[in-house]
């Protein structure tokens, strides 16, 4: 399959939709990296920030002002592994670390945005939010039927600005409106949810070049994840009750999110939980539903509470 899908949980998406064998459809950074080089220059969140005319910079060159945000530079395996909010000049000496940067701590709405891109123009964008928890974990994630226009035309005028020549998806983080990461793929978490005939649309914009998608049906999407603490030891649902919650009202898919005989140390999870499953479904309601029928799988002394 020309999908190039690094986590089996969500080949569903894509394994019945034909797909000529020269394709390739990345949806992880590394794979991205690789196939495309002259846009490669996208993981540098620095060169992003600069973009933008952020006030940023390494490590070693300290802020003229505080609380900064401090990240990776480069991090293709993202889940905000190594970032932090640095309050002081001290703090700046005392969490150096090589490869790293600093740009302003923002504190507005945090948007993930999907765009398909024909040739340095969006041609399609859908935006998703989630309700933040601890930990840098999310309760839900929602995608939005309706437009947030002011944040699309800005993530069109900087496509059209730096990404001359590029066709195909990319995701884009922004807080405020002001982007701090930029991939060249999309959220293969939801793209269920974007309504039927998306990914035929997908492989015939990495295919053809073009992008035709019929999305004149739009309705909200909710993702929701399931976590439990770190250091359990964790097996997969029985296959009779992961049928059960993918065949419960409203759900539109059910991912279970993590290797089995896979060291938990290898799965890249944020610090405040282990991730377990994500559901995808058509109302709040319909993913609360499933995820109390699949948390019948495991200890509830190993669940982090679910709301």
């Amino acid at each position: 399959m020309p999908v190039l899908e690094r986590d089996p949980w969500r080949l569903q998406y894509f394994e019945h939709v034909p797909c000529p064998e020269h394709v390739q459809i990345p949806t992880d950074d590394p794979d991205c990296w690789l196939l495309f080089p002259a846009h490669r220059w996208i993981y540098d969140k620095l060169k992003i920030a600069e973009t933008q005319g952020l006030v940023s910079g390494p490590h070693g060159v300290m802020p003229l002002s505080f609380p900064v945000f401090s990240k990776p530079v480069t991090n293709l395996r993202g889940m905000g592994i190594g970032s932090r909010v640095i309050r002081s000049g001290a703090e700046m000496e005392h969490h150096y670390q090589p490869g790293h940067m600093w740009m302003p701590l923002l504190t507005s709405d945090h948007v993930s945005t999907d765009c398909a891109v024909e040739n340095g123009r969006v041609a399609w964008l859908r935006h998703a939010t989630g309700v933040a928890w601890e930990g840098g974990m999310f309760r839900y994630w929602t995608v939005h039927a309706k437009a947030f226009p002011d944040l699309g035309e800005h993530l069109a005028r900087w496509v059209s600005a730096h990404m001359s020549g590029y066709t195909g998806m990319m995701n884009f983080e922004t807080i405020g409106g002001t982007i701090i990461e930029a991939h060249l793929r999309f959220a293969d978490q939801w793209c269920d949810l974007y309504g039927a005939g998306w990914v035929e649309a997908l492989v015939r914009l990495y295919g053809e070049g073009r992008w035709d998608f019929a999305d004149d049906n739009r309705r909200d999407g909710f993702s929701m994840p399931l976590f439990a603490r770190h250091g359990g030891a964790f097996r997969h649902p029985p296959a009779d009750l992961q049928e059960d919650v993918r065949t419960m009202p409203g759900v539109a898919s059910l991912q279970i999110t993590f290797h089995e005989h896979k060291p938990r140390d290898d799965h890249a999870m944020p610090p405040g939980g282990f991730r377990l499953a994500v559901i995808n479904a058509t109302s709040l309601a319909a993913a609360r539903n499933a995820r109390l029928r699949l948390a019948q799988a495991w200890d509830p002394e190993q669940l982090l509470p679910q709301d």
